[in-house]
């Protein structure tokens, strides 16, 4: 179970308590990303912003209830998901998950073989490199970042959501299966699709040519050097994570 530090004993006390910067907190942290993966089940951005605040609610008068068994992050989504989905439910708009999923996905595109991926998700041997781009120079960007923040809200409901909950919200591919009910096959190639799709828009701004493009002799050296292309995805993500603007609760809480 991927910990944070919403899962310390202090913050969870806090919580508990009704600290309102606890909960601002929260909300900054994980507002967008909970509206973002709502709106891949509902497949509108409204009515996962209500969903998303009635969550919300359901958090704050059940943090009680809370035992810690997952973390924090998880029980939020799983809240969030089990929300949307009723709510989708009750409008007649539910369709089967898994098929939802994919939609985007589309079957010519080459498959990923399940050996391509480390169990946690991140490539064996990672595609060609960015010789002059660093994660550093990729966080320093902001406009890098925003066109980067953008691609992901373009992306296919499918793979907005697992890289949503992947790569900006650290949850284990395990975790995401279960929350998504889809299988971790799917998942490895919904969460290759979108990362792609992200380097494409990366490589566009910097003047790279597609990663996936590269000569032999590139893809042996990215090999001698695992996971670095997933790092640079990696390294926007956490720099979206330490930027996203100030959201507001969206209940009143105790001055």
């Amino acid at each position: 179970m991927a910990q944070t530090e919403f899962d310390t004993a202090d913050f969870l006390a806090r919580l508990r308590d009704g600290d309102p910067a606890a909960y601002r907190a929260l909300i900054r942290r994980f507002q967008m990303s909970l509206i973002s993966v709502a709106a891949s089940i509902i497949g509108s951005r409204a009515q996962a912003e209500e969903v998303v605040q009635d969550a919300w609610i359901a958090v704050y008068t059940g943090i009680g209830a809370f035992e810690g068994r997952s973390s924090l992050t998880t029980w939020l989504f799983s809240i969030v998901l089990n929300r949307a989905r009723t709510r989708a439910s009750r409008e007649g708009r539910l369709v089967s998950l898994p098929s939802q999923m994919m939609e985007g996905t589309p079957t010519q595109e080459p498959s990923v073989p399940a050996s391509a991926f480390k169990p946690d998700g991140h490539w064996v041997d990672a595609p060609r490199l960015w010789d002059e781009i660093s994660p550093e120079r990729i966080a320093s960007s902001r406009q890098l970042l925003d066109h980067a923040m953008e691609a992901i809200d373009r992306l296919p409901a499918g793979q907005r959501a697992v890289i949503v909950m992947r790569d900006l919200e650290g949850q284990e591919a395990e975790a995401v299966c279960a929350l998504l009910e889809i299988s971790p096959e799917n998942q490895r190639v919904l969460l290759h699709r979108a990362r792609a799709r992200v380097r494409q828009t990366i490589d566009s701004l910097t003047g790279r040519p597609d990663p996936a493009a590269g000569s032999r002799q590139a893809r042996t050296a990215a090999g001698r050097r695992p996971g670095i292309v997933t790092r640079f995805v990696a390294a926007a993500m956490t720099a979206i994570k330490a930027t996203r603007p100030r959201q507001p609760a969206p209940f009143p809480l105790p001055a």
